[in-house]
């Protein structure tokens, strides 16, 4: 099975064309050349506000735009050269902007009786994207789709057969869509407030891009209802790797991650307790590397990055990073960029290499152009 790569730079660099690099200073079009890899993230400003920034692997900010309101995961097209932002649950909004100049192109609103959980991704040929939604007064999670070519007009949805879908991505087959419903029930009238602790069922699911119907579903044991199911990867042997936030009472420590097959089992991966420990039963968010050999982890409670073997499960290294939680691919084959606290960008394995620093306060999430 092939495994889904970080785009291209030169695929970047081509969809967004001259424009995109004339349109920037000398000193970072130089760097743009230079860099192996570019990155986006969503961040506040330090003096207030919600961004969306591109950066190098330095940290150097590139171009970003204003968001309305804090943003979470970003995807791009390179079919099309956009990108898209999307909201923090339980906000409404997609932002769509030319990867050429930085300049937004169209902000998608969710239907009123939905949100965003602030994750998608496109299809294949770039024609259509796929978000997670949450139908909150039915309590449904839902994949809605909109139209790439039409303005990104809503044409359809699918249900996700759970609650709370918070990641998705496309397998490597690009027919079939991994979902990881993380199984809190939540309202807007509500805020953030979790409304089912008790009576929580996290899934992972596989359902077909085209018609939405389900391949297979599967559940974690009674006894782990608790285990929000959140963040997902792929590793280069196509294993679906999921990252959980714990729910239930703060001296448990279950296991936090796991990986799971189309028709296979649901696997839990043992850390070592310390590691357990140390991420405070939460996991931000989950990358695996360039060569899909080896899977990060990420905790903003624990403030540390965890990094194990894809093949074996094992952990082959721990770093600390305050308020760690973005995390992406980076040059190397089985590196990785993480983001922190006060604008850090750090990589893996280069641990000697200085943190660099950007002007803003990373969110969670990076995609990387590769």
């Amino acid at each position: 099975m092939a495994l889904i790569r970080p785009i291209e730079r030169r695929t970047f660099l081509k969809a967004a064309g001259a424009a995109f690099l004339s349109s920037l200073l000398p000193s970072v079009a130089e760097a743009v050349e230079r860099t192996d890899l570019l990155f986006a993230s969503a961040c506040d400003r330090p003096g207030g506000g919600s961004a969306c920034a591109v950066f190098d692997e330095r940290g150097r900010i590139l171009f970003s735009l204003d968001l309305p309101d804090r943003g979470h995961d970003v995807t791009f097209d390179p079919h099309w050269g956009r990108a898209v932002v999307f909201a923090r649950r339980p906000a409404t909004f997609a932002l769509v902007f030319d990867a050429r100049s930085g300049r937004p192109e169209t902000t998608i609103a969710a239907r009123p009786d939905r949100h965003f959980f602030g994750h998608g991704f496109f299809s294949p040929d770039g024609r259509l994207l796929y978000a997670t939604e949450n139908d909150f007064d039915a309590a449904r999670g839902l994949i809605g789709i909109y139209e790439a070519t039409d303005g990104f007009r809503r044409i359809g949805e699918y249900e996700t057969h759970g609650m709370d879908p918070h990641e998705a991505l496309l397998m490597p087959d690009g027919e079939t869509i991994v979902v990881a419903n993380g199984g809190i029930e939540t309202h807007p009238d509500f805020g953030r407030q979790k409304l089912n602790l008790s009576t929580m069922e996290p899934s992972l699911v596989f359902i077909g891009r085209r018609d939405g119907r389900l391949l297979s579903r599967h559940v974690l044991p009674a006894s782990l209802h608790q285990l929000s199911i959140r963040h997902l990867a792929l590793d280069v042997g196509g294993a679906v790797w999921f990252g959980c936030q714990y729910e239930g009472p703060e001296g448990d420590r279950p296991a936090l991650a796991g990986r799971a097959r189309p028709g296979e089992a649901l696997e839990l991966v043992t850390w070592r307790e310390e590691s357990l420990v140390g991420f405070d039963n939460y996991v931000g968010s989950v990358a695996a590397s360039r060569d899909g050999a080896r899977i990060a982890f990420a905790s903003p409670r624990g403030n540390r990055v965890l990094v194990l073997d894809a093949a074996s499960g094992q952990e082959v290294a721990s770093m600390p990073l305050a308020e760690g939680c973005g995390l992406a691919p980076d040059a190397s084959a089985g590196g990785f960029l993480a983001t922190g606290s006060g604008g850090a960008v750090a990589h893996w394995p280069e641990t000697a290499r200085p943190q660099s620093h950007a002007d803003v306060v990373w969110d969670n999430h990076i995609l990387a152009f590769g």
